[in-house]
């Protein structure tokens, strides 16, 4: 995350690139002292490395190698953070103290508004990350020196994002309460190492581009490259009307030629800003309700965002019947994707993201769902741009797309001149710094972060908006709540006498980013949402405009939503969450239960198997065909239930294909199917169990369910035969001077013991012939199915129920004894036997 501080044209006194700010303000109850806030910081800086850092290293190529010099080859001086052991700075270089003018809530709102609005777009102080530090804290008391008070932090986005900055600042807090109530820190922080870079946190140690070089890049990576690519063609909307912007491929050309799109523009940008708070009420009205729907909170502002940002983005100069696409910037928290390896035990920068294309949007629809809420047109195109948000976020995760975001992002600032691509961009009057529609930076639940390690604690405590001080000894757990050895609960809402307030965070968009963009994050049950827009793309009034429709939005969008009785059929059950899940797991795992001597049995023959196959290759093609057939047993039982039903399902036929009846029950059931996550969760576990107790029936030989037998050895009269058993061993005396070509003809299968057939089908048959030269036949393999019996109501609807044929193919090995012939199928040979020849006492 941390940028490199050159500039192309550095050598020709041009200013290093700016850096991103990170802001964010905590309000409290109450105003601690200078003597304790300092000593907290300085523990804080002893505990986080990032704290007490400076950067080394001018992160200059040996040589840029290109026409338009955007491509770097070498790097002998990276930037790299360092953080000395001994102690560099103090609490007097990074804390200031702002005294109010004034006794009341609004005055110190407004000092510490005004701080943020500064500090998020000025990063001068900062800017010689040579020297450091790379952050600073500011306290805003007022006169009476006690009331509620403001800490706002500040730092060089490269080393916070906000999860690390909750959790540093509840540090400080906690320390602050310790310090005044017993005069020390009475459970210090442990002292945490310098942290990972996000890459390696999320490819892993020794992968990135410099490590592995193209090995790294997959097809899914480069599949990830081109949708990306293939975004542009849809041609999402990024900037108002009233600002033209050019043409999004020939911007894109312009600037890898090393020009800014359009020319460069001459006036600044800043950030504007606007603070707002969702009730609690509406909060966890929203909450439920996206439950019901199926959907996160955070699915549910990216949709606010697109519909809101519909409102404004004609100008002012309404076009009616008017479509376009939204690309709304969705945050993400890196810590979570791919090997996973930063735990945010200190302050650090993990962020990354993903991109959501919603639409297209007719212009002025979040003002058409905001005048008639109640709408059941309204209330579908709501919860279906956030289902379609949660859709998109769910195959960009489940497709590994963080990692591949991460791998192409090393690759590019390892190969290319990033920071100049955004510079240009950012200057450039065809997209004025612009990349996205929107953007959501949704933190989450402040309580449920987890707090600082402590030194007389193995475990991780969560992040307290209260918590009283007490004298007895504390069990800390992960979770939620935490209880004290009397069983009394310590989820509580102070440090001492410091309640935590308000939580308002940003980071600017002044340069390049979003056209609107909010932030947000809920504490103590109540969301609080940051809009820190770039003026003068929008206004001071725009934002504020902008701001009360997308609150409005959300409060009469959930208000609608609780009043209305359209929630899925487990939601009016109240059926608590997991729930069915659960049962459904307990059914399955006594299912597995059942089976697990079968279980144990099969994995311990495979390993035995495994060990005494020479060739890997002869294993794995025996297992794979194993599979096919474990696999394609329970998978048919569905489908013939399926077919039953179809067949035997009453009403009217819908264009001569299916009964309605049958119809409805589908509609019912992918409409709970895709509104229930409860419901569609419970039947992938129930799924699940059943697939695997089928399977370990089939393994144990068990009732209807095992006609089949899975185990890789056999039982027969008491005796283990291990695989097959040795020719010799099973042939008959009628089998001497046995006549190939008896071998020819039509044979009928009487009865199967073997997992590669299946009991649903009958009247099999089997034509052999051998081939001219007596090397090699042919098997014309017919049967029918299902059997009356598998299917009663529709057997004879199959399309093999007159009959299928397929052809198999064999060989004749001179070295095998008369009786066996090669049989060749999915990629296995196996031997078949012939054990016994009854003859025609007449005809011989």
């Amino acid at each position: 995350m941390l940028p490199r501080q050159y500039r192309p044209k550095l050598d020709k006194g041009e200013d290093a690139f700016p850096s991103m700010s990170h802001v964010s303000v905590t309000l409290l109850s109450a105003t601690p002292s200078i003597e304790a806030l300092s000593q907290a910081i300085e523990m804080a800086m002893d505990t986080h490395p990032l704290l007490r850092c400076h950067v080394e290293g001018d992160g200059e190529p040996d040589e840029r190698i290109d026409l338009f010099q955007m491509v770097r080859k070498g790097e002998p001086n990276p930037c790299t953070f360092v953080a000395p052991n001994e102690k560099t700075f103090t609490s007097k270089d990074v804390l200031r103290v702002v005294d109010v003018d004034g006794t009341d809530a609004n005055a110190l709102a407004k000092s510490w508004q005004d701080n943020f609005s500064t500090d998020i777009d000025d990063g001068s102080w900062y800017k010689n990350a040579s020297k450091g530090p790379l952050w600073r804290l500011t306290l805003h008391r007022l006169n009476n020196g006690d009331g509620q008070c403001a800490l706002v932090f500040a730092s060089n986005h490269a080393i916070s994002d906000q999860g690390s900055v909750n959790m540093l600042v509840d540090q400080m807090i906690a320390d602050v309460a310790s310090i005044e109530e017993n005069g020390t820190i009475s459970n210090k922080a442990a002292s945490q190492e310098m942290p990972m870079a996000m890459e390696d946190s999320v490819l892993g140690i020794e992968n990135r581009w410099s490590d592995v070089q193209t090995e790294g890049i997959s097809p899914s990576t480069l599949k990830y490259v081109a949708d990306k690519a293939a975004e542009g063609f849809r041609n999402p909307v990024i900037l108002p009307d009233s600002e033209k912007a050019g043409d999004s491929t020939l911007s894109a050309i312009t600037t890898i030629m090393g020009q800014s799109a359009g020319g460069e523009i001459e006036a600044e940008r800043k950030t504007v800003l606007q603070f707002r708070t969702l009730s609690k009420e509406t909060t966890a009205a929203l909450l439920e309700a996206c439950r019901t729907n199926g959907v996160t909170i955070t699915n549910a502002l990216t949709a606010a965002a697109a519909l809101t940002s519909s409102d404004f983005i004609d100008g002012g100069d309404a076009k009616a019947g008017t479509k376009r696409n939204y690309k709304v910037l969705q945050s993400l928290d890196m810590r979570r994707f791919g090997a996973q390896l930063d735990k945010c035990d200190t302050v650090a920068c993990m962020a990354g993201s993903n991109d959501l294309m919603l639409g297209p949007i007719q212009d002025r629809s979040g003002e058409t769902v905001r005048s008639d809420p109640e709408s059941s047109e309204n209330q579908k195109l709501f919860w279906a741009l956030s289902r379609e948000g949660r859709m998109q976020t769910n195959k960009f995760v489940s497709s590994d797309g963080p990692v591949h975001a991460v791998r192409v992002f090393d690759f590019a600032m390892t190969i290319s001149d990033m920071n100049n691509l955004v510079d240009l961009t950012a200057r450039s009057k065809d997209s004025q710094g612009r990349a996205y529609s929107a953007g959501i930076s949704n933190n989450g639940v402040y309580e449920r972060q987890a707090a600082v390690k402590r030194d007389d604690t193995s475990e991780r405590g969560n992040i307290q908006v209260r918590t009283t001080c007490v004298t007895l000894v504390i069990i800390v757990v992960n979770c939620t709540h935490t209880y004290s050895p009397n069983g009394i609960s310590n989820v509580q809402i102070k440090h001492g006498k410091y309640e935590v307030l308000d939580v308002f965070y940003g980071t600017p968009h002044s340069r390049s980013g979003c056209l609107y963009s909010v932030s947000t994050i809920t504490v103590d049950g109540s969301m609080k949402l940051t809009f820190n827009p770039a003026s003068p793309i929008v206004s001071e009034e725009t934002n504020a405009e902008y701001a009360d429709a997308f609150v409005e939005l959300l409060e009469k969008v959930v208000a609608s939503s609780s009043s209305s009785p359209a929630g899925n059929i487990l939601s009016n059950l109240n059926i608590s969450e997991g729930s069915l899940s659960l049962v459904a797991a307990a059914c399955g795992a006594v299912g597995i239960a059942i089976h697990a001597g079968a279980w144990s049995e099969f994995f311990t023959n495979l390993s035995v198997m495994k060990d005494n196959v020479a060739d890997p290759k002869d294993f794995w093609d025996a297992v794979n065909f194993w599979i096919f057939f474990a696999v394609g047993h329970p998978l048919l039982q569905p489908i013939l239930w399926i077919s039953d039903v179809l067949h035997g399902s009453p009403g009217p036929m819908v264009l001569d294909l299916v009964p309605a009846s049958f119809l409805m029950a589908n509609i019912l059931f992918i409409g709970l199917t895709a509104f229930s996550k409860e419901f569609r969760n419970a039947l992938n576990v129930a799924a699940l169990s059943a697939f695997l107790t089928y399977v370990g029936a089939g393994l144990d030989g068990q009732a209807g369910l095992g006609d089949f037998n899975l185990q890789l050895n056999d039982s027969y009269q008491g005796q283990v035969v291990k695989g097959c058993p040795a020719y010799e061993d099973v042939r008959q005396p009628s089998m001497n001077d046995f006549d190939l070509d008896k071998y020819q003809g039509k044979w009928y299968e009487q009865k199967f013991h073997d997992w590669t057939q299946f009991k649903e089908v009958y009247d099999t048959t089997l034509d052999i012939k051998l081939t001219p030269d007596r090397l090699g036949w042919i098997d014309d393999f017919g049967v029918k199915g299902p059997a009356p019996d598998s299917a009663k109501l529709s057997w004879d609807k199959s399309p093999v129920a007159n009959g299928a044929h397929y052809f198999l193919f064999g060989r004749v090995d001179a070295n095998d004894p008369p009786g066996i012939l090669r049989e060749k199928g999915f990629g296995v040979e196996f031997p078949d036997y012939i054990v016994d020849v009854k003859k025609d006492p007449t005809t011989g």
